[in-house]
């Protein structure tokens, strides 16, 4: 049987009963990958045992252990351990439509693309969820989508190896959208293509999931990758999307610090979203000047 050079890594955290529905639709592909990489992240309910069992039957089921630190360690230590030139990743509460590889994977090796996601079709507690307009993926240029929400999702991703080594890793110190900052730094240089078919099935809405325990600090995460971001070189026209939506994100967000008795935190933050919009009228008036 011909294998796709692609490896598949999937982390996971006490989901057991879940993850084996994942694993399940990554070996029921059209078109086989050459390996999954399951990254346990310090599972203490059965996973390494119920892994073990499914990898006395699968040689292509590779198991890596991590002390439980988050996703993006997880996901960077399958990233490290993938042999293969493609890398396609999946939650452990998500899973796959049978010809998500095989479509995914011949769009992408046929393209001068480094990156490609899909459509999905969004669950919450089983019951299907109608996307909002501006979760709707797109295809391109999607730096100023990306600056908005968290354009891309995580399951419906595949990826050139290379790009990783031009990129860098997830930022290990966001335990939490760290996908959110990801895009943005692969966005900032690089266009994503889109294959418009939902061809992967994202379950939401449970209080195991790191967007529900991180629900609160979300937009301070946020905040942070923008930041980091505008310390780096980009050209100016990126450079204003990213200080006005940073600009939006930290008067939004000093706002609700006043609001529930953190004044000293809304004061600076202001006094910061001050200096950036001076940035950001220079910047404009530059720019309008062609330098």
């Amino acid at each position: 049987m011909n294998f796709l050079p692609v490896t598949v890594i999937i982390p996971t955290f006490n989901r057991r009963i879940m993850l084996k529905r994942a694993v399940d639709s990554v070996f029921r592909q059209s078109w086989p990958c050459a390996e999954l990489v399951v990254v346990d992240d310090g599972s203490v309910d059965g996973t390494s045992e119920m892994l073990a069992g499914l990898s006395a039957k699968e040689p292509r089921l590779r198991l890596l252990s991590t002390a439980h630190q988050g996703p993006s360690t997880a996901r960077n230590a399958g990233i490290a351990a993938a042999t293969e030139k493609y890398i396609a990743f999946l939650d452990s509460d998500d899973h796959w439509q049978k010809r998500k590889l095989e479509k995914q994977y011949a769009a992408l090796s046929a393209s001068d693309f480094l990156i490609s996601h899909t459509r999905e079709r969004w669950l919450r507690r089983g019951e299907h969820l109608n996307q909002k307009k501006i979760h709707i993926p797109r295809h391109g240029d999607i730096f100023a989508h990306c600056l908005q929400v968290c354009a891309v999702g995580m399951s419906t991703l595949m990826v050139r190896r290379d790009l990783f080594n031009q990129i860098g890793l997830f930022d290990e110190s966001l335990r939490c959208c760290e996908d959110y900052d990801m895009w943005l730094r692969i966005a900032l240089h690089h266009q994503f293509l889109l294959v418009d078919e939902v061809l992967t099935v994202k379950e939401g809405g449970r209080e195991d999931q790191v967007s529900f325990e991180y629900r609160v600090g979300m937009d301070a995460l946020r905040i942070k990758s923008l930041r980091k971001l505008l310390a780096g070189t980009m050209a100016p026209p990126r450079r204003r999307l990213a200080l006005a939506e940073l600009i939006r994100k930290i008067t939004i967000y000093a706002g609700g610090c006043c609001k529930h008795g953190r004044e000293e935190e809304g004061a600076a933050l202001f006094v910061e979203c001050a200096g950036l919009k001076a940035e950001l009228v220079a910047l404009s008036y530059n720019c309008r000047k062609g330098e």
